[in-house]
């Protein structure tokens, strides 16, 4: 009997955008405790490029290991299609959302038809949304969930060995949220403000009104001024561009403040220490539980994903291009059915 057969996005090597090739592949078999996802939509992610590159910035010891042909895509809304035998909670007919694997496995396998998920991944699709923009939620709504509101695991972060602990937020609470137009940028505003905490929201001029529509209180164009020499008394800065310019929002903060850089940043302990706050990241991962109480909030309208382009998964390649050209307002969703 022949093996069905999908079309999918796999890589052969790794390099650009040209390296993501449309082809047929083998539909995936759900294993102990998986299903069977039939692909709506896919959100792509900063990791799908790592992966499509081959990892390149990473150390060789955190690199994990990769299979070619390899589907990447970790974000995915569908249907499921079939349940293992094991699997309770879940029912072929059901929509779904998820964040697959991450970031246990690189290559999710969402750039795909079919895709096979830890039932533990998934999450009911939020019925007030449509794919598309349920597909731009899972790891980026995740990731600021994560950061803000509730860490959820008890993983240590391979960048560093400081736990990470949410601070609280409420009333009393100014959030500064640098590249807040973007995937995990705008969502963060959005449970900040849930949260009742007062927001600054910095990204390029072009972005104010869309931010502001998201309940920012301030804003700082940061083609115009340096958001560091402008900001103070701030008690939590979420850095979603983090890198190594990320100390300099630390002379923004207050003593008792945190800093959250989402990208691995480098700090002294020593400095930190001596100007009283805190610095610590965590690196998102899986859990359909909290995806689900995302969902909610999505239902309710207290939060909106903001869909930035959508394309073909066929034009997989075009979406990464997009992607690299930066100054996303929300997330780059690929269509799949």
């Amino acid at each position: 009997m022949s093996t069905p057969t999908m079309r999918a996005i796999r890589l052969h090597d790794f390099g650009g955008p040209e390296v993501l090739r449309y082809e047929e592949a083998p539909v995936p078999e759900p294993g102990p405790g998986e299903v069977l996802v039939r692909v709506h939509a896919v959100g792509i992610n900063p990791p799908d490029w790592y992966v499509r590159e081959g990892m390149r910035e990473l150390p060789p010891e955190l690199k994990p290991p990769f299979d070619l042909p390899l589907i990447p895509g970790t974000d995915v809304s569908g249907v499921v299609e079939a349940v293992a035998a094991d699997v309770n909670g879940f029912a072929v007919g059901d929509e779904v959302v998820g964040l697959l694997r991450f970031p246990i496995a690189l290559q999710g396998g969402a750039y795909a038809e079919y895709v096979t998920a830890p039932a533990s991944d998934l999450a009911p699709k939020p019925a007030a949304i449509d794919h598309v923009h349920a597909a731009g939620l899972p790891m980026s709504g995740l990731t600021a969930w994560q950061f803000l509101i509730e860490l959820g695991h008890d993983h240590p972060s391979p960048f560093q060995e400081a736990r990470h602990r949410p601070m609280a937020l409420d009333r009393e609470t100014t959030v500064l949220i640098n590249g807040a137009a973007g995937g995990v940028g705008h969502l963060a505003l959005q449970l900040a403000k849930w949260k009742g905490a007062r927001v600054i929201a910095v990204a390029s001029g072009a972005h104010e009104t869309f931010l502001r529509g998201l309940g920012a209180d301030e804003f700082i164009d940061y083609t115009k001024e340096r958001p560091e020499e402008v900001a103070r008394d701030v008690d939590l800065v979420l850095d979603n561009v983090g890198g190594p310019v990320s100390r300099r929002f630390l002379r923004t903060l207050k003593r008792g403040g945190s800093l959250y850089p989402v990208y691995f940043a480098e700090f002294d302990d020593e400095e930190n220490a001596k100007l009283g706050v805190t610095v610590t990241a965590t690196q998102v991962r899986s859990n359909g539980a909290q995806l689900a109480e995302l969902g909610l909030l999505l239902d309710a309208g207290t939060v909106r994903v903001a869909v930035d382009s959508t394309f073909p998964l066929a034009d997989a390649r075009a979406a990464h291009e997009r992607a690299a050209r930066g100054h996303i307002q929300g997330k780059i969703v690929l269509t799949v059915a």
